[in-house]
């Protein structure tokens, strides 16, 4: 069993890069796409790593990354959101509810071996 990371992806194309470069890299990638689940699925796995769609209409990622980063159980947990990088708004806020990293989609998926990687710890 690999590292643990919980992806708030419910885009099936993102999900699908993801899963697929977590079986290559031994991670133990679990998706939620429950809204009202997420801090739920978060405290359950203990993931090393969350990952957050900030393009996600349904997910409604501002309001768990906020969530998340006010409980002092799960705040230090990394979080790291991709999106379009047209959306500056959407980036900010993202920053302002605490994300820790925040990726263009492209670069995202460029990263992705790197950042789902068995030696990788952080995601600076």
């Amino acid at each position: 069993m690999g590292f643990v990371v919980v992806a708030v992806v419910d885009d099936l194309f993102f999900s699908i890069k993801i899963k697929t470069a977590a079986q290559v890299l031994g991670a133990d990638v679990y998706f939620e796409r429950t809204p009202g689940q997420v801090l739920e699925s978060i405290r359950s796995k203990a993931p090393r790593l969350v990952i957050f769609d900030l393009d996600s209409m349904k997910m409604r990622p501002m309001d768990a990354i906020g969530a998340m980063k006010a409980d002092s159980g799960l705040r230090d947990i990394p979080t790291l959101g991709f999106v379009s990088h047209v959306h500056d708004d959407v980036i900010a806020r993202a920053r302002a509810a605490g994300i820790d990293q925040v990726l263009a989609r492209s670069a995202f998926v460029e990263r992705l071996g790197s950042i789902l990687g068995p030696s990788s710890t952080s995601t600076t």
